[in-house]
């Protein structure tokens, strides 16, 4: 099952959710199609697995983090190793937590993050919101980060801050009086680090939630 997982997910990173099939996957592994049945019983289950084997990283890397007196440090730390794990897996978004009764890892991680929450004074329904909303914001934002980018950008033809420079320029190029936001960030946008941006979200989202907890 760990060698069906690992080169599913391979296949997967390679090239998305359209090149994991059963033919491609008994290939890469030297063996026959009927074989894999033996662990899935189907294209849904498999993904719902593979993206539940990258989970199965991301409690390693936890375990390897320094313990924390503060229960939103703790949280912001395992939030932003649930990003690394996702930000370069635009498929994987779509099917975390899909079925968490195949996806035990992610269950975990869900409870680890839940478990920072428990030591917060909230009401029983804030710790529920306060989790999913961590977790969705990671999620979210890792999916979002890791779309294709432009085809020029993929064939080489231009870098990814060609592409921003681009965008700023129409932005700046907009009615200011209309668009006074996009004028004020044009220059920021133009350039941004996609982690820093996430992390400084993450930061936002976290200050409310200290807040709300009276830390």
């Amino acid at each position: 099952m760990q060698s069906v997982m690992t080169e599913a997910v391979a296949l997967l990173d390679e090239a998305g959710e359209p090149a994991l099939t059963f033919r491609a996957l008994a290939s890469r592994l030297g063996t026959g199609v009927g074989s894999i049945y033996w662990y899935v019983a189907s294209k849904d289950e498999l993904l719902d697995r593979a993206a539940d084997h990258v989970m199965a990283d991301v409690l390693v890397a936890v375990e390897k983090l320094p313990a924390a007196a503060d229960p939103i440090d703790s949280m912001r730390a395992i939030a932003v190793a649930l990003f690394a794990a996702v930000a370069d897996r635009p498929w994987l978004g779509a099917y975390f937590m899909r079925d968490t009764g195949t996806q035990p890892n992610a269950l975990k991680v869900y409870e680890l993050i839940g478990q920072q929450v428990q030591r917060l004074d909230l009401t029983r329904r804030e710790r529920f919101h306060a989790a999913s909303a961590v977790i969705g914001y990671v999620i979210g934002i890792a999916a979002d980060l890791g779309q294709q980018p432009p085809q020029e950008v993929v064939d080489g033809t231009a870098s990814r801050d060609d592409v921003l420079d681009r965008w700023a320029d129409q932005w700046r190029a907009l009615d200011r009086e209309e668009f006074p936001f996009l004028h004020e960030i044009a220059d920021e946008f133009a350039g941004h680090d996609d982690a820093e941006q996430f992390r400084a979200g993450l930061d936002l989202l976290l200050a409310g939630l200290r807040l709300q907890s009276g830390r």
